[in-house]
């Protein structure tokens, strides 16, 4: 037939790199994401974006919105929605905890990582945060340099 073969990572770990300039983590955890059969084949090929991601609670669930997978491309009419809201999983008792600190003035929760366990289950690593000031993303880009600047020295 000749149709075209995809490539499946069986690592897969993807970052969200802005989170950590922007926010100071409080606090992380890991929790299971619940998926549709196409998103998880585009999250194992790498086609995931956790850039603008964020987390709130609708009801008593917490709820990952604007977490981009990209369309499966060989998925057909059954598609999914790139930008769908996905409901994360939780004990209640984390539920719990989560909802009472995000209420606090200044936390929220954002999407850190999205990985594959060792089960083959797709994970999402999500963090209690406190937005960083203008002063505090400064002195991070200082101390990444000088610490840039001394391992160059030591060779």
């Amino acid at each position: 037939m000749g149709g075209k073969k995809l490539e499946i990572k069986q690592k897969v770990k993807i970052k969200n790199r802005k989170a950590s300039h922007e926010y100071e983590f409080v606090e992380k955890l890991v929790a299971g994401i619940s998926l549709k059969g196409s998103e998880i084949k585009s999250i194992r090929m790498q086609k995931v974006s956790l850039q603008d991601a964020f987390c709130l609670f609708i009801g008593d669930e917490l709820i990952v919105r604007s977490m981009h997978i990209a369309p499966y491309e060989m998925g057909g009419y059954n598609n999914h929605e790139a930008k769908a809201d996905r409901k994360l999983l939780l004990t209640r008792r984390e539920l719990d905890k989560l909802d009472k600190k995000a209420k606090e003035t200044g936390f929220t929760i954002i999407p850190t990582q999205l990985f594959i366990n060792d089960r083959g289950l797709a994970k999402l690593e999500i963090a209690l945060a406190r937005g960083k000031k203008l002063y505090d993303k400064r002195n991070d880009l200082k101390e990444k340099d000088q610490k840039r600047e001394l391992s160059r020295m030591k060779y």
